[in-house]
């Protein structure tokens, strides 16, 4: 059975190039998406960044040697022939001598041959290994650099004689953007535009979804133009899990102008897509990764070897609340959700005056069907996660000193209570206390009380809206545990969770990329389609700040319009300041006043 792997490099500070803004949070939010809605494992997507935390011992800071040995370690020990990899890489790359390079963090433009990642090496790597490879690249150039003029050409080159599906950021002549506004590079922020709203299943439809979406984000940021390059090849495919449908976190996709596709789709034969019929495909699946390495004869004794921690890895750091405060809250799983807000950029207005009053269309884009996907969709909590166990003093002291014992043999081991990854090697190894030795009860007490605590960071992780490291860290809950049923159908809550936080992130993103500086209507637009998320959901708060904000730029408009002397275009802005925000009755006051005038 096939497995679907991942591996996201993002690259802010190099060496010896000027620093990227977003291509860690490229590679964070493409690799958070995989796991959090797409189901893949999350020891099966690896995060190469900056900050990104170790595998065990291996550092995953995003050298050339790291790359590689990480690439060398998966091919020889967990790939399969057929299992699914999604490669992403974002950060610089240039062209020598005909070749492209992806530039890791110590990339020498004066020493591209010793610094640089061969691209055609590593495209012939995954073909060997018969994997069924998808490639991202958000490849930056150096504006700089007229060397660098073709880079891009030779991976869509390679890409239609190896096969692989392959999607270059931008044309060898352009340039690839980001922005710090928006928060990601332009073809990455298209391509979690297209996944979240259901687009980008299939490779075809992210080739359509990218070739209007990426040219309209740099028109819309004031950016020159770039226009990916897709390589399709002859075979049919899914690029997502069938199993998953990224159709039911939302039907909604930032709107598009009504044009051709500019970007270059290439198919590597003749052969005629079918764009209406419904295509008969393999669909992902996963399997556990432990198979995977019985299958190849390797061993998982050793905690210091490299896939160990590899299967442990994917928690966050978070500081447990004191060791008697979990004494008292550890029973207590009540999955309370606090409502943590995501940023979104909002627009300015500068001083320039709108021309034209553009009346408001009552066709307002909807997108109510993103929120009615996940509302009122998650399952009531068991009994035992809501209500608090009334609990002797004399059971709670008794349970302070086993967690106390428990917390000394952690520290025995160099391990941390606040890592779910150093627990759960911590719980490997008391498995090893075979029944009749001395320590075999108090290694088994051991057991319980660090799975709970495993729990309890999960939870912890999940009230800050950390859904990927949540589920990564309950995943790590053994099915002998009496949580173990807590843990899963906590895992089963988060994700509808986070389909629905992700689900009005994306309205609220599309809300933003309507607004037009200078143009009161579309701020207005932009506030219709906030209000879409309902409150009570993640990312209210946020969405009300935003209404604020926007319907306080309207009135700024038209009282500099009234200023001005210009009141029929003053009364006209003010208008559009919808009921129910911050500015609506301050609004209501100058229009009336510049009636009267």
């Amino acid at each position: 059975m096939a497995n679907n792997w991942a591996i996201a490099i993002g690259i802010n500070q190099y060496q010896f190039f000027q620093p990227l803004v977003c291509a860690q949070a490229d590679a964070e939010a493409l690799k958070d998406f995989l796991v959090v809605e797409a189901g893949f494992l999350q020891q099966q997507c690896l995060l190469m960044t900056d900050t990104s935390p170790p595998l065990g011992d291996r550092s995953t800071y995003p050298t050339k040697e790291n790359i590689l040995l990480l690439l060398e370690d998966l091919a020889a020990a967990c790939w399969q022939p057929q299992d699914r990899l999604w490669f992403f890489f974002s950060g610089y790359g240039v062209n020598h001598n005909g070749q492209d390079y992806l530039m890791p963090q110590e990339g020498n433009p004066e020493r591209i041959e010793e610094t640089g990642i061969e691209l055609r090496a590593l495209m012939q790597s995954l073909q060997i290994a018969g994997l069924d490879a998808l490639l991202l690249l958000d490849i930056n150039r150096a504006f700089a650099s007229q060397a660098n003029a073709l880079v891009g050409q030779e991976a869509v080159e390679l890409a239609q004689k190896l096969q692989i599906p392959t999607i270059v950021s931008c044309q060898p002549e352009q340039f690839s953007h980001e922005s710090s506004e928006l928060g990601h590079g332009f073809f990455t922020a298209a391509v979690l535009e297209a996944l979240r709203s259901g687009n980008g299943n299939t490779l075809e439809d992210l080739e359509r979804y990218l070739s209007l979406r990426t040219p309209e984000l740099c028109q819309h940021y004031w950016r020159p133009t770039q226009n990916p390059v897709t390589v399709i090849p002859s075979r049919e495919q899914e690029i997502l899990p069938s199993s998953i449908s990224i159709e039911d976190t939302a039907k909604i996709a930032s709107p598009v102008p009504s044009l051709e596709p500019n970007a270059h789709r290439i198919v590597t034969d003749t052969m005629k897509w079918d764009t209406g019929g419904v295509k008969e495909v393999t669909p992902w699946t996963s399997a556990a990764t432990t198979n995977n390495l019985e299958n190849k004869g390797v061993a998982l004794a050793n905690t210091s070897s490299f896939w160990k921690p590899l299967m442990l890895w994917g928690a966050g750091t978070t500081i447990v609340l004191g060791l008697f405060g979990v004494v008292y809250f550890r029973n207590q799983a009540g999955f309370k959700t606090t409502v943590e807000v995501f940023s979104t950029s909002s627009k300015s207005a500068n001083d320039d005056a709108e021309t034209e009053i553009i009346p408001v269309s009552p066709e307002v884009i909807s997108r109510s069907s993103i929120a009615n996907t996940t509302r009122n969709t998650l399952p009531p909590l068991p009994p035992s996660l809501q209500k608090n166990q009334v609990t002797s003093p004399t059971v709670l002291e008794s349970q302070s000193i086993k967690r106390d014992q428990a917390i000394s043999d952690l520290a025995k081991m160099s391990l941390r209570p606040n890592q779910a990854s150093d627990l759960s090697i911590a719980i490997a190894k008391a498995r090893n206390v075979k029944p009749g030795e001395p320590q075999y009860e108090q290694a088994q007490t051991n057991i319980q009380i660090w799975s709970k605590m495993i729990l309890n960071l999960a939870q912890s992780r999940a009230n800050q809206r950390k859904y990927a490291q949540a589920i990564a860290a309950a995943e790590l809950v053994s099915p002998d545990q009496a949580i173990y049923s807590q843990a899963q159908r906590a895992i089963k809550q988060w994700r509808l969770q986070a389909k629905q936080y992700m689900a009005n992130k994306t309205l609220l993103d599309a809300a933003n990329a309507l607004i037009q500086p200078r143009q009161a209507s579309t701020y207005n637009r932009a506030i219709e389609v906030a209000k879409k998320v309902s409150p009570g959901e993640p990312g209210f708060e946020e969405a009300q700040k935003s209404i604020d904000e926007w319907s306080e730029i309207i009135l700024k408009l038209a009282m500099r319009r009234a200023s001005r002397g210009q009141f029929k275009a003053a009364i006209q802005t003010a208008a559009l300041v919808p009921e129910g925000t911050s500015a609506y009755n301050k609004a209501r006051q100058e229009l009336q006043k510049w009636q009267s005038q």
